[in-house]
This record gives structure tokens, C-alpha cells and sequence, in this order.
């Protein structure tokens, strides 16, 4: 048996196109939802994919401004910047681009990206909210699997979903929403000992944990359906994902590739994202002022 693909690509265009309906309406009633990304490094992989999301935001008819304060920018003058953004009407969207500049403490940064215009979770306050229940704005990543799961209408309530990774970006996130979907989920680390003792039992396995190659077709059972979060870049510079794909795919009912599965999907929720904010916006800022 080999695993069928999980491709994330049909799933993005769908997003896509509802983006564009969104951002077509919001112009209709005047406000032209505008991304505003946030860069300090000379990465030139960060560069490519910040190119990718302007060009995917100029097909989705948002307004995305790049912000580069430079590879030297200090803490202080990040923190001014995301500050500025947050208060102004016209900026819907705010990511924060990693890597950063040495010394720079992104914890500290996400600190000062408006709740409201945080589109990819950053700030703690997000977390905070999604932990409760309460209406934020999960991290793209975490949003995407979820999505891509249900796309594929791959059950969630009563299984047992193991989750190998437990980074603020994936792997917290990803175990709240997949907790509101009443799954029965398991995050692993490095502290956890052998993988396949949790791995080998479930029904889904979400492997967000940054190492090429770490789960492979022996971790797996033959039901299982595997999500691949990882974007390992090899020393050849070729992209790969946290899954052994040759091993895995010849054992699980179901596979995401690298690339073209989870990744395409986070970039098309990003988009959704600064819509559903630009909207929030224009609806909040309609709202009747109430005076005692």
C-alpha cells in the first residue's frame, strides 16, 4: 500500500478565490485591506518568500507593503515600527518577518503588534485568546493543517492526533484548535523519548518539529494520516519536510508533500486573514460611538 497525496495546492486555490470575493466587496464599501511585512535580515530565502507573499497578495487585490529597517535595525527601532503600524487605520495586516538581527528578541517584539492586526498569532495575547476560545487570530501554520484536514474530510472528533513539535508557531497552537475539534491530541518533544511509542498509536501525526527526516515509515502505522509542517533546506538547496516522504509514503493511508501541501495553504490564509481583519476594521469602525 502507498499513502495517497495530500496536496494543499487545490485547497489554497479555493481560499484564493474567496479572498478576492472578500477584497472585491471591502472595496466596494470603500477600504482596500493592506498587509504590511516587516523585514530586517539579508536572508535572501526570507527575501523570496516575502516576494511570494507580495505577489500573492497583488493577485488577491491586497494592498502588501514591505518594510525593510535593515539588517542592523535594533530592538528599539523594530518596536517604533510594529508600534506605527498598529496605529494606523490603513494597515490592516502586521507579520513580523524572522529571522532577526542579532540580540533582537522576537518575543519582545510580537509584543507590540496590535491583537487586532496580529494576522499570523504572534502575539502572546492571540495565544491567550485562542486558549479560551475566544475569537483571535491563529498562526497561519497551525490554522493550515487544521484546514487541509478538513478539506479532506478526515475526521478529528474522538481521534488520536499526535503532534511532534511544541513551538508557539505550530505545535501549541495546532494542539488548541485541534482540541476545539475534539480531537484527542498528544504534543511530543525532545524531552518525550521514542516517537513511534506515541506515533505507531495514532490516527493523525502532524510533524512540526524542524528536522529533516525525523519520522519515518517505521513510526507510522498503515491508517495513518501524516501531515508534513517541516521546510528543511538541504545543503544541496533542495526543500525538504520533517517526514522521511520515500519510507512514510509506502506505509500511511495519507501524506502531505514538501513542498506543495501545508506551505501553500499558510500563504493563501495569511491573505484571509488580513480580508477577515480589513473587515473587522471597517465593521468596528461603523460601530454607533455611545454616549453617556
Amino acid at each position: 500500500m502507498t499513502a495517497s497525496l495530500l496536496s494543499g495546492k487545490p485547497l489554497a486555490k479555493l481560499i484564493q478565490q474567496q479572498v478576492q470575493t472578500e477584497t472585491k466587496a471591502l472595496a466596494e464599501e470603500g477600504s482596500c485591506p493592506t498587509l504590511a511585512v516587516v523585514v530586517a535580515t539579508e536572508d535572501s530565502s526570507t527575501h523570496w518568500y516575502v516576494r511570494s507573499i507580495e505577489r500573492a497578495s497583488e493577485n488577491a487585490g491586497i494592498n502588501c507593503r514591505i518594510i525593510d529597517v535593515g539588517h542592523a535595525a535594533t530592538e528599539q527601532v523594530l518596536i517604533a515600527e510594529l508600534e506605527d503600524l498598529s496605529s494606523q487605520p490603513s494597515v490592516h495586516g502586521i507579520i513580523l518577518q524572522t529571522p532577526l538581527p542579532p540580540g533582537v528578541r522576537s518575543q519582545e517584539l510580537v509584543k507590540h503588534i496590535s491583537p487586532e492586526k496580529d494576522i499570523d498569532g504572534a502575539n502572546p495575547m492571540s495565544l491567550g485568546l485562542l486558549a479560551v476560545g475566544q475569537r483571535a487570530f491563529a498562526p497561519a501554520t497551525a490554522r493550515a493543517v487544521v484546514e487541509l484536514l478538513d478539506h479532506f474530510e478526515i475526521p478529528l472528533a474522538g481521534r488520536n492526533v499526535v503532534v511532534v513539535g511544541r513551538s508557539t508557531v505550530v505545535g501549541k497552537p495546532l494542539s488548541l484548535l485541534l482540541l476545539q475539534k475534539d480531537a484527542t491530541t498528544t504534543v511530543c518533544h525532545s524531552k518525550s523519548g521514542p516517537l513511534r511509542k506515541y506515533t505507531r498509536a495514532a490516527d493523525v501525526v502532524v510533524v512540526a518539529a524542524g528536522r529533516a527526516g525525523l519520522l519515518t515509515g517505521t513510526d507510522v502505522s498503515e491508517h495513518a494520516v501524516v501531515i508534513d509542517v517541516g521546510t528543511n533546506v538541504l545543503s544541496d538547496g533542495s526543500l525538504a519536510g520533517d517526514v522521511d516522504q520515500a519510507s512514510v509514503h509506502a506505509v500511511a493511508a495519507a501524506l502531505t508533500p514538501v513542498p506543495g501541501g501545508v506551505g501553500s495553504v499558510t500563504t493563501a490564509l495569511l491573505l484571509l486573514h488580513t480580508a477577515e481583519a480589513a473587515r473587522e476594521q471597517l465593521r468596528a469602525a461603523r460601530m454607533p460611538v455611545v454616549t453617556r
